[in-house]
């Protein structure tokens, strides 16, 4: 069974502990593609995986309306965050309003490391750089690593520069970075995201079997409360707060 999925859930550890469960349990073996979700929802819509599990709303729901994914459903959320270095340069730190923070990134001048590859983080930052009135690509200090989340921050780290991320990839690789939590608290910031099976009626050749079954897996009440163990031990709290049958407007107010 090949799942499409983002670069966090694989940084941060989770599908290599889930594999091995939804393996037992189904009998499938379980491959994953960990990419942006821009390039994870593209694969889908050439029917190159079974199942894809994103954290960009907007993208997955134009390809439900066009039927290319079916049985989308919420899985979980995290939250983002502003990360940058321990001295702060931009002044940013406990600040509650993301798009004041990157107002007050771009006046300092400070460096600034996006994605910069259409996966929901990108598409997030760019949201916030157009509510902010700034055309980040004429700052000085902005650059783009064309990369994922965990290789992101640490080129935002070895260049003192700050950066949108996901808290479970941040969590997740806080042992070999400088970089700390700066903004968080907004409701922008929050970070959803769904689990969808490829529809096998637009395509040949898919283990449809296979994507019903991983999409079943993910809502089960078992491995919802498994995700809301992931990290516990090792972080102190949860790396995602599990969501699966919930309202999803009492998420994100809409």
């Amino acid at each position: 069974m090949i799942l499409a999925t983002t670069t966090s859930t694989v940084d941060s550890g989770l599908l290599d502990a889930l594999a091995p469960l939804f393996e037992d349990q189904t009998g499938y073996h379980l491959k994953y593609v960990g990419v942006g979700s821009g390039a994870a929802l593209e694969m889908a819509g050439r029917g190159d995986a079974d199942a894809v599990l994103a954290h960009a709303p907007a993208s997955e729901q134009k390809l439900a309306e066009q039927g290319v994914v079916i049985d989308r459903r919420l899985v979980m959320h995290n939250d983002f965050v502003i990360a940058g270095p321990r001295d702060d340069p931009a002044g940013i730190a406990g600040q509650k309003d993301a798009v004041a923070a990157l107002q007050a990134i771009a006046e300092s001048g400070a460096g600034f490391i996006s994605r910069g590859d259409d996966s929901g983080t990108h598409q997030l930052e760019l949201r916030l750089w157009k509510e902010a009135g700034i055309d980040q690509s004429m700052l000085s200090g902005y650059a783009e690593s064309g990369q994922g989340m965990a290789a992101t921050l640490q080129v935002a780290d070895q260049r003192r520069a700050y950066a949108l991320t996901d808290r479970g990839t941040l969590l997740a690789n806080e042992k070999n970075l400088d970089l700390v939590p700066l903004v968080e608290g907004d409701p922008l910031l929050l970070n959803v995201y769904h689990v969808m099976r490829v529809n096998p009626e637009k395509f040949d050749g898919l283990n449809a079997d296979g994507g019903a079954a991983f999409v079943e897996f993910m809502t089960s009440p078992d491995t919802q409360a498994f995700i809301g163990r992931f990290g516990v031990d090792e972080f102190g709290e949860p790396l995602f707060t599990p969501d699966a049958g919930k309202d999803e407007s009492e998420l994100t107010g809409r």
